[in-house]
């Protein structure tokens, strides 16, 4: 019975740790009880997980991975729901098979390496941040280092090493405390005990020994954990100073004079109406309002000198309709956005579907051998002079290149409201009136190498189309934002951000957020954002993801060949 009960105890207590470490993830990003999330609890959040790791079987282990991975992501991501009826199925599933893995090879790393183990693991956490943004399956939500977003000293050193720098510095915490926690709280509590027995010898009352879940050992910090403290130590130190030295007064900079349209509705919304004519009135009502608000923008002091429209915001598509003109409806609204911007003497970058017929890519003479790309259009005086295409699309919803494998899969997919696109070939950078900007559409300025790959050539300011309406959740708009700082910092450039619904805003090259429209209201932004010309690259746009190349090798090579060098020796022993 003993027996039952400590094991009970055990995975409550195991259990308890997986579900903290859920919510202290989930807290630590912006989230609806923290607008902004609250950054300091990222230097600790791993302890549970580590904790649990360290004490559990391997077998185990994999299934708090699971609990973990799906908890957590549910935790973080609960938005995604009003995404796609399949985004927050699909996105958990993934993050529990994720973490499944995550969580076995870390408890190989204890096994391994007994006595520095807590190292191995700090690589592989790294490295898994890293290999998942990569891919078909690419997804940046959830790295530990954008929860720095504000601590814009911290974050100077993305600059240098990207993202990844950031999150070294403020998982390794975790690891080192977990590691030492043995260590930590026998000490505490070898004092607190030594106090209290010579308090209940003077009464004749012998004190009880309270069970643990983990053994307490008053035992010293080993030499080489205090070491990896000191190097830590030392790194943040470094950081803070590079930070502050590194950050500019650009108030003396050149300006780009960008508005920013808001206007507040999911363009797509309009596409679900009931009938034909309620879906064509609704695009056209959106059209004034973009157009009523553009006016009000261009009217304010200092006049812009580019006027930017959110990520499909105008739903007809400009070039279809304009060629083929198969739908009067749609081409006579397409008609009125032509002559407004054929009068306008400012550029307009306008978010629509570039629509093509193109029989090599779609054969189907059903749909007209039609083709779509989510595109940024440069309109100058009513002419489209220049179409970017975006070139990394949303995993399942908005690309599956797998009909092919799993046909019923893709079937079900587009049955489930799904809007495929074709991914663009160019790394278009426009160029504007006295600078050039390159337009990374919505989920692409999650991704650091987009942006870097568009500065190395030749973007002064970086203008991001997004929209994020469809989630009617401040903390998803919030946590996309956390990122786009990010790739201000690290390469050194200014970004603006059009968005349908929020976070509209201009982020300076610091990753200081230096103007922004509330949320959920129909608004306009006029923001002066400073111009770093193309030839000032940071270390990041040079060389790019170098340091989590690195690490991921290392993690690979210490788990590997430790396995190898343990295999051998084991089998050795046997004979």
């Amino acid at each position: 019975m003993k027996e039952k009960n400590k094991w009970i105890n055990g995975l409550l207590i195991h259990l308890a740790l997986i579900l903290l470490a859920s919510i202290l993830f989930a807290a630590s990003f912006p989230n609806p009880l923290i607008k902004d999330g609250f950054p300091f609890l990222a230097w600790f959040m791993y302890i549970p997980v580590l904790l649990v790791i360290n004490k559990s079987k391997l077998p185990v282990c994999a299934i708090w991975g699971a609990v973990y991975g799906f908890t957590a992501y549910c935790l973080f991501n609960y938005w995604l729901g009003t995404f796609h009826p399949l985004a927050g199925t699909i996105t958990y599933s993934i993050y529990l098979i994720y973490m499944v893995i995550v969580f076995v090879l870390m408890k190989l790393a204890v096994i391994l390496y007994p006595k520095h183990g807590y190292l191995v693991q700090w690589l592989i956490w790294l490295s898994y941040e890293y290999l998942r943004t990569k891919g078909f399956l690419g997804y940046s939500y959830g790295i530990t280092g954008y929860s720095q977003w504000q601590i814009i000293p911290i974050i100077q050193i993305a600059g240098l090493t990207g993202v990844w720098g950031v999150s070294a510095l403020v998982t390794f915490p975790s690891f080192w405390l977990a590691e030492n926690a043995k260590e930590i709280i026998g000490k505490f509590l070898s004092r607190r005990r030594g106090d209290a027995e010579i308090a209940e010898e003077k009464k004749g009352i012998v004190l009880r020994k309270i069970p643990l879940f983990f053994s307490a050992s008053s035992a010293p910090l080993r030499l080489g954990e205090k070491f990896s403290g000191i190097i830590w130590l030392t790194a943040l130190v470094a950081a803070l100073v590079f930070g502050f030295i590194n950050m500019k007064d650009y108030s003396e900079y050149p300006t780009a004079q960008i508005a920013l349209i808001q206007h507040n509705t999911d363009p797509w919304a309009a596409s679900r109406a009931p009938t034909s004519w309620q879906i064509t009135e609704s695009y056209r009502k959106d059209l004034v309002n973009l157009m009523r608000l553009s006016n009000e923008a261009l009217e304010s002091n200092p006049k812009p000198q580019l006027v930017v429209w959110p990520e499909t915001a105008f739903v007809p598509r400009i070039y279809w309709h304009t060629t083929y003109r198969d739908d009067q409806n749609s081409w006579s609204i397409v008609r009125e956005l032509l002559e407004y911007l054929s009068e306008q003497d400012v550029p307009f970058l306008i978010g629509n579907d570039d629509a093509r017929m193109d029989s090599a890519i779609n054969p189907d003479p059903a749909k007209k051998h039609r083709v779509d790309y989510n595109a940024a259009m440069l309109f100058e005086n009513g002419i489209n002079t220049r179409t970017y295409r975006k070139l990394h699309l949303v995993p399942f919803t908005e690309h599956f290149p797998y009909r092919r494998q799993f046909p019923r899969f893709y079937d079900w997919l587009e049955k489930a409201d799904t809007h495929f696109w074709e991914k663009g070939n160019e790394e278009t950078v426009f160029s504007g009136p006295g600078f050039t900007f390159s337009a990374p559409i919505c989920f692409e300025d999650t991704f650091g190498y987009l942006s870097r790959n568009f500065v190395k050539g030749g973007a002064d300011v970086l203008v991001n189309l997004s929209n994020d309406a469809w989630s009617n959740s401040l903390s998803a708009q919030k946590q996309h934002l956390t990122m786009a700082v990010f790739r201000a910092v690290e390469n050194n450039r200014s970004m603006a951000r059009s968005t349908t619904s929020g976070q509209t805003c201009a982020i300076d090259p610091n990753g200081r957020i230096i103007s922004q429209a509330p949320a959920f209201t129909e608004t306009w932004l006029n923001a002066a954002v400073p111009i770093v010309l193309g030839s000032k690259f940071t270390i990041y746009t040079l060389y790019g993801d170098y340091l989590a190349v690195f690490i991921t090798v290392l993690a690979v090579a210490l788990l590997l060949l430790k396995a190898i060098w343990y295999t051998i020796t084991k089998l050795k022993r046997e004979r």
